[in-house]
């Protein structure tokens, strides 16, 4: 089969005749397609419209039927004021008279007000000695007084299915007295029978159901007083009270319409359902037409197609002939340019590349004599080989190398002067280069006549013309003199490496772009860059600051050298090290100017320096200032006070009985009351506060600006949180208490002395009134 697919698709004449057909058929299909689609469109809208128009019809029938039936019920009831006495003895009678309501109802029932049979009509549902108090449509209409329909329910008689209807019965005193009831046989000839008997075209039909999920009447299946199927979320939605129209799916699982509509009287609902395989049927049958014409059409044309098609292509077979002979020679004078245009065109091209081709053959052979001649001069081996790698011209250079005659390498494999040991690797690469048309280059050793071993660095490029590959042309240099320079360079350049590499400072070098053009691993570690791809810029990974400013790369690239520069870097991996940086410039007035970078760690320096000047202005168990830097602290403060601003204040705290938790305690113990007591005070004042110990449980407190209003709110609050602070030891609370003294300070103050004698002052005077006071020393009167 799938020889004879080729041998038709080999001729131009079959192939145009099976794209006319193909293109033919795929309009016709794509006409079909969207002809059905807009068609199905507009037939699903029509049915649409057509079961939601039925299940409405349908819907308000039933409302207005049932609600005939229910209002004659209740106005029959209406007039049957009278006593209960009358009412018992001539229920018969009345039934058998209200001919009205005999012709819409299938049976009719009177009950007492306890429930009990009265009367039935026709005579054979006569309910002897039955009681209905505990029936739903009895209790409904007893206890509500208003006409009622009941629920789908199995009667007594013959197991009929029924609904039943009551109305109220009133005496002259409005007292109820009994139930008219009616009952409407869901079998019967009735209403509810021609309900379900309605068809939409000829497999739609019509159901009604109670929300409940019991069937009233299914108009395919023809039953009642079943359950519900649930086939599909739109019977689900309709019984859950959803009206509409969608696409679903029937007991069958066929797609089709469905319209719902509740009705008002009573909690059932109408639903109308029709096949969209019926509804479709005229695009159906639309499409079996378009096919039977397209069949018609293509027999008609098929062969007429094959006709005119041969009698075009006859001109393109005698051109192929006329080609075959003028390449082979037969033929010496241009092809006939007869035909189409297109096999005209087709002969005109073909005559003009055959000129072109005999010029260029001419060129060809022009250019080879000067190639040769060019070549025999070059200081470096030139060597012409043909497709299989034979040698058909090697110039004196390249015999000078091997040390072999050029008549002697004549048709002779250049592979095989390649050393043994590298010719396999060599041969791969050789044609790995040559089949991909790219240009192949390697290094390898080659024999000489004498056997000494030459290293030679090759390169061999593919000669191409636009018809065939001719064979390769190779340059060979020898380099051997060239590589023993190179490894006692590399030689070198491993032991300065080596040393370089152990050193603990970063060493790099980078041009005056920022390329690094050399960087030792603690250089690497510092840039946290272990890995350098080729033209990574140095300033790429790092940057450098100090206090003062962030350092550009200019600044390191084009000016001097820089020696102890203490600055901080900042790596890629958001690392920061404090370095001691020294830059220095080589060759600068040259065109391999480069800028060394000697980069060492001098974060173990600075943070002992840190440590001693934190230590010499702190004291070592709170944290606090010492009294040195409060000192300093308070100095600053004089010089800064304003006028315009709120008084700055100064606190003196000096603890009650902290001799006793030393004592008995332990200075451990005292100690750790130092510290909760310091961390209190860091808690309780501002941040632009200071806070300092003095000395053994003495601190002081400036407060900038506070105003004396609140430096006294903020000392009684600091007094009441020392006095409520607490440590224990083995089942022993300790505590103490603070004497705290507070004054303003002046701008008239001669120093901090005096500020802090007359702070002093009111913590002096503090303990004098008992301890654990707050005392408040004024300005002398002057100021």
């Amino acid at each position: 089969m799938a020889k004879l697919i080729r041998w038709w698709f080999a001729s131009l004449v079959n192939r145009a005749v099976t794209f006319m057909v193909v293109g033919i058929v795929l309009a016709v299909l794509v006409v079909v397609l969207v002809g059905s689609a807009v068609s199905r469109s507009e037939l699903e809208a029509q049915a649409r419209q057509q079961v939601a128009t039925i299940a409405d019809l349908v819907a308000d029938d039933l409302d207005v039927k049932l609600g005939n039936r229910r209002d004659t019920l209740a106005h029959v009831a209406q007039n049957l004021t009278m006593d209960e006495e009358v009412l018992l003895s001539r229920a018969n009678v009345f039934l058998r008279r209200n001919v009205a309501l005999q012709h819409q109802f299938d049976g009719l029932f009177l009950f007492d007000a306890a429930g009990n049979a009265l009367a039935a009509f026709p005579e054979k549902y006569h309910l002897v000695d039955q009681n209905v108090s505990d029936k739903p449509y009895f209790i409904n209409t007893s206890g509500q007084l208003t006409p009622f329909i009941s629920e789908p329910y199995v009667t007594d008689y013959q197991d009929n299915p029924a609904i039943m209807m009551t109305a109220p019965i009133f005496d002259h005193r409005q007292r109820f007295i009994g139930v008219l009831a009616g009952s409407v046989r869901l079998e019967g000839k009735n209403f509810m029978k021609e309900s379900s008997g309605i068809r939409v075209g000829k497999s739609g039909y019509v159901t009604v159901a109670t929300r409940n999920g019991v069937v009233l009447t299914h108009g395919r299946t023809g039953e009642s007083m079943v359950q519900v199927r649930v086939e599909s979320e739109a019977v689900k939605d309709a019984m859950a009270g959803f009206e509409g129209t969608r696409r679903t799916r029937n007991a069958a699982g066929e797609d089709a319409i469905m319209a719902v509509r509740q009705l008002s009287q009573v909690p059932w609902y109408v639903s109308t359902v029709w096949p969209l395989k019926e509804a479709y049927a005229p695009v159906q049958r639309l499409t079996d037409s378009f096919v039977l014409v397209l069949l018609g059409v293509l027999l008609f044309i098929l062969p007429l197609a094959m006709l005119v098609f041969r009698r075009l292509m006859a001109p393109l077979k005698l051109l192929g002939a006329q080609i075959s002979d003028r390449h082979l020679g037969i033929r010496t004078v241009p092809v006939d340019e007869v035909g189409g245009s297109e096999i005209r065109q087709v002969a005109q091209t073909f005559n003009t590349v055959m000129e072109e081709r005999d010029e260029v053959m001419a060129s060809l052979a022009e250019r080879e004599a000067f190639f040769r001649s060019l070549t025999r001069s070059a200081p470096i081996g030139i060597v012409q080989t043909d497709v299989l790698g034979r040698i058909e011209f090697a110039n004196p250079a390249f015999e000078q190398i091997v040390g072999v005659a050029s008549k002697d390498l004549q048709q002779s494999l250049l592979i095989e002067g390649v050393y043994e040991e590298d010719r396999a690797g060599a041969v791969d690469a050789w044609r790995e280069a040559l089949r991909n048309h790219t240009v192949f280059r390697a290094r390898f050793r080659l024999k000489t006549i004498s056997g000494e071993l030459v290293w030679a660095d090759v390169m061999t490029a593919v000669i191409d013309t636009e018809e065939k590959t001719l064979g390769t042309i190779t340059v060979v240099r020898d380099i051997t003199h060239q590589l023993e320079i190179e490894g006692q360079l590399a030689e070198e350049q491993a032991r300065a490496d080596s040393i370089l590499g152990v050193l603990q400072e970063g060493v790099l070098m980078v041009d005056l772009a920022g390329e690094i053009r050399y960087a030792n691993n603690a250089s690497k570690d510092f840039m946290g860059a272990l890995d350098l791809g080729e033209h990574e810029n140095f300033f790429d990974y790092i940057t450098i600051v100090d206090e003062e400013k962030t350092w550009t790369p200019e600044e390191f690239l084009q000016g001097d050298d820089q020696e102890n520069l203490y600055v901080t870097l900042k790596n890629s991996q958001n690392l920061s090290y404090d370095i001691d940086l020294t830059v220095l410039h080589l060759r600068p007035d040259s065109d391999r100017h480069r800028v060394v970078f000697v980069i060492r760690d001098d974060s173990e320096r600075r943070r002992e320096e840190q440590k001693l000047s934190w230590e010499a202005t702190h004291d070592s168990l709170t944290g606090l200032l010492n009294r040195r830097a409060f000192s300093a602290s308070l100095n600053r403060c004089l010089t800064e006070l304003s006028p315009r601003s709120n008084d700055s204040v100064l606190m003196l705290i000096d603890l009650d009985y902290f001799k006793p938790v030393n004592d008995q305690g332990g200075h451990l113990l005292g100690d750790d009351l130092l510290t909760r007591l310091s961390k209190f005070l860091m808690d309780t004042v501002r941040q632009s506060d200071t806070v300092a110990r003095l000395g053994g449980d003495e601190f002081g407190v400036i407060l900038p600006a506070c105003g004396m209003a609140r430096a006294e709110v903020l000392a009684e609050q600091i007094r009441r949180g020392v006095e409520g602070l607490r440590v224990e030891q083995d089942g022993r609370t300790f505590g103490v208490t603070a004497s705290i003294g507070v004054t303003a300070m002046s701008s008239y103050d001669s120093g901090p002395r005096e500020i802090l004698a007359r702070a002093d002052e009111g913590t002096y005077a503090a303990k004098a009134q008992g301890r654990n006071q707050v005392v408040v020393v004024p300005l002398p009167p002057e100021r």
